[in-house]
Parts: structure tokens; C-alpha cells; sequence
């Protein structure tokens, strides 16, 4: 019997300029070896740097926000999983899946938890200390975790997030998944061909302008970190890529200081393999951070942040060097950009997280397995759910009323 996949997406995935497409696309491929019929539908437009779908045989559907169209496309659809790409996406539609598709597994790819990555920033701006508690305390927490509770399955990237979720507030574990980023092991045909120590140089710092922390980061290296470098290093050059760059960080481009902005990378391996260090000072976020991961995928160490570094790799050694401000950052760049041996280090390290953490075959057979559990009896595992069936009640469903009320609106100008 054929088996039918409806994905919901926040954006059509953009694979060669954000982590979140990268891991979309890694999702659709697992699906399609199962054999799936996958439709992708999207209420957002597609741009210049979305991915070609239907070269994987990917359907594609234009769909509209609160708007009862949805509800018949879906029962012509009548899937077997229904997935989420973040909870905002499962607010807007999974009160009509629940209703319209009631035997379809409902699983929330969460790419990060929003909440706590929005959290983190709110603490920033007012410069006041982070603390789970302040991340508990926010609206958007409430919200994405009501999401995470009316999902069969909820698709955790992080290890840290993971035991926010677990240990903090106690969801159960059969509700959640640790599946971060899927990559085939790194081989050793593979790590001949990274280009070595001598034959890279200079420092890469990759991240799209659409994502709040990356914008920091790049505005802190250059008032900050940077100069500090350069001082050190002044034959040396720093080369900042990213799409949808803002004019405010474009007028930061400086040749003089060996400062360039350059703008969207076609291919984001190919300068990262290049550089001598990856360059990622951030001071907020959540999630894993995939130019951390693309570093160690291309032989790249790199010089991060414990909020760069968070849910990567639980105590393993790190792939370069942890630093939390602009001297300790600046000095560990410099340190690490001439000492061949600790260099080398790094990058073996990079190679071990890659190979034991996010192994592809083991990650892909993790939720094929999980996924068949739950699809042997969902009513079984929803009854052991309590909040979500009370969550999925009407007297909570604010957000489906609410759409309601919009379309009807929208009927009668």
C-alpha cells in the first residue's frame, strides 16, 4: 500500500543558504527511501534560492492560511504522517489535521526551540542574565510546548534541548526524538581530500541575514573580535558569508581591514574547506548550528561560543577552541591559527563528533524505528498523552477559533 507524507512548511526549504532547509531536505530524502509520496505545502512564496522539489518527485501546493481549502485538500490527500516544520506551522494547521486527518501521525520537526533561541535574545537586548526560568516565564515557551504536546511526535535537535525538555519539564520521552543533522561518516578518502593545514588559510564566518543571531555575531567580530585579531595577524583576512544580508551589515564590508562581506555562498563547503578557522562568536541562540557542523564536515576547526558549541556534543572534546568574549574569542583565533599541532587536533576531533553523534545510518534506522512504533497503535499512545487530548480540547483551542473567526471575516468584508 502506498504511503502518503504531507509536510507542512514554515518556508519552501532553502538547502544552500539556511541549517533549517539543509535538515528539510535530509528529512525528505529519509522519507523518500521508505517510499513515501511526499507533498510539500507552503503558504509562504518561493525565492531565488529555493529548493527544485519536483526534481525529487516532490509535490508541491500552494496552500492559504486560515482557509477551510485546506481542509479539502487534505481529506483528497488522507495521509498516513503528517509533519510540521516548527510548532507555529502546527498552531495554524494541526487543529485541522487532528479534525480532517485523525488517523495521521502528527510529528513536529521543531528545527530549534524557538522559544528558548527568542528568550535568549529578549535577555540580551535588555542585558540581563539568561536562566530557564526566564525562558519558562515567556508566552512563546507556553505556546511551542502546547505545541510539542499535541504532536505525536516532537523531533528535537539538540541534546541540550532535549534535556531541557526531559529533566525541566518533565515531558515524556516517548513524545520526543533526539534526531539532529544526518551526515555520512567521515571517511578517511574523504579526510585525504581536505586540504591541509598549510594549504588553508585566513578565517570564514558563514550565517543568512534573516537570523537574528548570525546579524550579532557578524556586528560583535567586527567592533570587537576582529580588530583584535588583525592586530595579531595583519596579514590575515576574515570573509563573511551569508544570503539576505542587511544593508547595515553590507556597509561593514572594509577591505583595509581584511574585513569582506561577500554575500550568499553558492557552495558554503567550498569556502569553508578553504579557510584555516570558522569563525562563530555567538551570543545567543538555540539549536545546533549547522556552520559548526559544515566546519567539521569540511577539515575546518573552529572558534565558538559555549551558546555556539551548546547540544553539539555533550562532553566530547571540542572541534577548536570555547571562548565567551572578545579577548578570550580573539586570542584563542590567533592561538589556534598558528599552532599546526593543536590545529590538528581540532580537526580530528570535528571528525570524531560527526562519526559517533550524527551518523546517518543509525539516525535514519532511530526514526524509521520510532515511527513504526507509534504507527502500530497511535490510539494507544495518544491515550497515555493526557495534555495533548486536553490541549486538542475546544475549550483551549484559541488558535483554531481564532483562524476561524479570521476566514469568516474574510468571507464577509
Amino acid at each position: 500500500m502506498d504511503k502518503k507524507l504531507l509536510i507542512i512548511g514554515y518556508v519552501w526549504p532553502e538547502p544552500n543558504t539556511t541549517a533549517a532547509g539543509g535538515r528539510m531536505l535530509q528529512l525528505i530524502h529519509f522519507f523518500l527511501r521508505q517510499d513515501y509520496h511526499i507533498t510539500f505545502a507552503c503558504t509562504a512564496v518561493e525565492s531565488e534560492f529555493s529548493y527544485d522539489l519536483n526534481s525529487l518527485g516532490v509535490h508541491k501546493k500552494a496552500i492559504l492560511l486560515n482557509h477551510s481549502s485546506f481542509d479539502t485538500f487534505l481529506k483528497d490527500i488522507n495521509p498516513d504522517i503528517v509533519l510540521f516544520d516548527r510548532f507555529m506551522i502546527e498552531e495554524q494547521f494541526g487543529w485541522r489535521v487532528a479534525k480532517n486527518a485523525p488517523n495521521a501521525l502528527r510529528i513536529l520537526d521543531t528545527e530549534d526551540l524557538h522559544s528558548l533561541r527568542i528568550s535568549r535574545h529578549l535577555a540580551y537586548k535588555k542585558s540581563i542574565p539568561f536562566s530557564e526560568q526566564f525562558w519558562l516565564d515567556q508566552d512563546q515557551t507556553k505556546r511551542e510546548v502546547a505545541s510539542i504536546y499535541r504532536c505525536d511526535l516532537s523531533l528535537i535537535i539538540s541534546l541540550h534541548e532535549m534535556e531541557l525538555l526531559t529533566k525541566t519539564l518533565k515531558i515524556d520521552k516517548s513524545l520526543l526524538l533526539h534526531l539532529p543533522m544526518m551526515y555520512d561518516a567521515i571517511d578517511r578518502k574523504q579526510q585525504n581530500n581536505w586540504l591541509q593545514f598549510e594549504q588553508k588559510k585566513d578565517f570564514v564566518c558563514i550565517g543568512n541575514g534573516k537570523h537574528a543571531p548570525n546579524i550579532d555575531a557578524v556586528q560583535t567580530l567586527k567592533k570587537d573580535i576582529w580588530p583584535l585579531i588583525r592586530k595579531e595577524l595583519p596579514h590575515t583576512n576574515l570573509f563573511v558569508y551569508g544570503a539576505y544580508m542587511p544593508e547595515s551589515i553590507k556597509q561593514l564590508n572594509s577591505p583595509k581591514q581584511g574585513f569582506y562581506i561577500m554575500g550568499h555562498a553558492h557552495d558554503a563547503d567550498e569556502v569553508i574547506s578553504k579557510a584555516r578557522l570558522n569563525l562563530a562568536p555567538l551570543n545567543f541562540g538555540a539549536g545546533i548550528k549547522g556552520k559548526l557542523l559544515s566546519g567539521m564536515l569540511n577539515g575546518t576547526p573552529s572558534i565558538t561560543t559555549k551558546i555556539g558549541a551548546e547540544g553539539i556534543c555533550e562532553n566530547m572534546p571540542w572541534n577548536g577552541i570555547i571562548a565567551d568574549n572578545a579577548e578570550t574569542f580573539a586570542k584563542a583565533a590567533v592561538f589556534l591559527y598558528q599552532n599546526k599541532e593543536q590545529w590538528s587536533n581540532a580537526r580530528e576531533n570535528g571528525i570524531a563528533i560527526i562519526n559517533s553523534i550524527y551518523n546517518k545510518a543509525v539516525l535514519q534506522q532511530r526514526l524509521k524505528d520510532r515511527i513504526e512504533l507509534l504507527a502500530k497503535n497511535p490510539e494507544l499512545h495518544r491515550a497515555g498523552n493526557f495534555i495533548g487530548n486536553m490541549l486538542l480540547h475546544h475549550t483551549m483551542a484559541s488558535t483554531k477559533f481564532m483562524s476561524k473567526w479570521i476566514e469568516e471575516k474574510n468571507n464577509h468584508p
